[in-house]
């Protein structure tokens, strides 16, 4: 056949065939879209701080920046110094340093979580009562003034009998506090601790519809976090996956799964010293909410260490490195948030976050750019591969670690051709790049 002729084609089914299968398949393609909506694509911040209920005030954003400022001055004032410490390349010293130091100054708590939970224990109903209200108009005041973090809100203690009236009165009393004050914030976040059945995150979804309706809000407006921090959230007594049941149970309203390092842990019996982010028995609760979490659009968490860098500086020096090891070994694994428990922990995790981006960025955006010129190289792409070096552009953008510049420099790409990448429409991940 000569180049240029046109194919004979020529197919065997009917055409009632297809639309039989598609007719047939119909209610699993509205499961399909139901359960796996996929990413939301919206920023997910790099850490979550939490702060008790009683020392949460007007400046404790700011004040962990200074502190964290002032650690770096006495511990690390230089980029060679802090580099030595990490065991950072040159090429990235200078770069990770910088943006650490600006950081600090510009926005060092990407998310902040007041706690009335663990970090703030039993109080007299009227002391909780009033710091409840207290954490809602600052963080009211800091939205309106400018002084906020991207994402806060509260953890309230947990759904267990002990405790539930007291948290559900915390809870309401919080976003009344808000409502008074304005409405909603754009980042509030909500954190549901200490789940252990599915009934307890719809009781959660039943409470949160109630508040809607009570104040007019439009239903589905809250949404919140549920911690695993027990064995039961993991596995059921009846051997399956208690965690992708919770998603379910929260009926679109999960942001997020967040991994309690500590409570987790305990339960099930790790000894103090051997409590830690990367011990086999996180690593397989973390495995479970990864996979229980895939395509549902809720993020997954990792936990936090307890290791303070506090002390004469050998001592910070140690800490620092323990913790940019762990957020590096999370990074990896594709937990792209934690926990950070002192202001000392600030600036190691802004430069694991910033080295993981940068050290990466030049080969990822090539790449991209490759993809998206259909132009031949090393690696053969396809879309899914894509989306993942598309959406680790965007993750370094939003945390700082990448300008827009650089990166329209190598890819050629907007950020919302990136978007358009991280995010495709359903199907377009089966399809192959030429």
């Amino acid at each position: 056949m000569g180049q240029g002729q046109q194919e004979n084609v020529a197919t065997s089914l009917a055409g009632a065939v297809s639309e039989e299968i598609s007719a047939s398949l119909a209610p699993v393609d509205a499961e399909l879209a139901r359960r796996y909506p996929g990413d939301p694509g919206t920023r997910q911040p790099v850490h979550t701080v939490y702060v008790p209920g009683d020392v949460f005030a007007a400046d404790t954003i700011r004040s962990w920046g200074d502190r964290a400022l002032a650690a770096l001055d006495e511990h690390a004032p230089d980029a060679a110094s802090f580099a030595a410490v990490l065991g950072l390349t040159d090429d990235l010293a200078e770069p990770v340093y910088d943006r650490v130091r600006a950081k600090l100054e510009r926005e060092p708590i990407e998310d902040l979580r007041v706690d009335f939970e663990d970090g703030y224990g039993p109080r007299p109903d009227a002391e909780e009562d009033e710091a409840a209200a207290r954490a809602a108009r600052l963080i009211a005041e800091a939205y309106e003034n400018g002084t906020a973090a991207p994402y806060m809100g509260i953890r309230m203690k947990c759904m267990e009998a002990p405790v539930r009236d007291r948290g559900i009165r915390t809870l309401d009393i919080f976003l009344t506090g808000l409502m008074e004050s304005g409405g909603l914030p754009s980042g509030l976040v909500l954190t549901l601790p200490k789940v252990t059945y599915a009934e307890q995150v719809t009781a959660m979804v039943r409470l949160l519809e109630e508040f809607e309706k009570a104040r007019g809000l439009e239903p589905g407006r809250i949404g919140f976090e549920i911690q695993i921090e027990t064995s039961q959230s993991i596995l059921a007594t009846d051997g399956t996956a208690t965690v992708a049941r919770m998603i379910q149970a929260a009926e679109g309203r999960a942001t997020g799964l967040h991994y309690g390092t500590f409570d987790y842990s305990a339960c099930l019996g790790v000894s103090a010293a051997y409590q830690a982010s990367d011990h086999p028995a996180a690593d397989h609760a973390k495995a479970i909410m990864q996979v229980a979490a895939a395509g549902t659009g809720v993020r997954v968490s990792d936990g936090s260490t307890n290791v303070l860098p506090i002390g004469p500086t050998e001592k910070v020096h140690d800490a620092w490195r323990l913790h940019y090891g762990l957020t590096r070994r999370a990074l990896a694994r594709a937990y792209y948030q934690g926990w950070d428990m002192h202001p000392g922990h600030i600036p190691t995790r802004y430069a694991a976050v910033f080295a993981f981006y940068r050290e990466g960025f030049e080969q990822a955006a090539a790449r991209l750019s490759r993809y998206a010129n259909h132009t031949d190289g090393d690696v053969m792409d396809e879309p899914a591969t894509a989306k993942a070096l598309s959406g680790y552009l965007l993750r370094g953008l939003d945390c700082g670690a990448l300008d827009i510049a650089e990166v329209a420099r190598v890819t050629g790409l907007t950020r919302a051709d990136l978007e358009g990448f991280a995010v495709p429409r359903r199907g377009d991940l089966t399809i192959s790049a030429k």
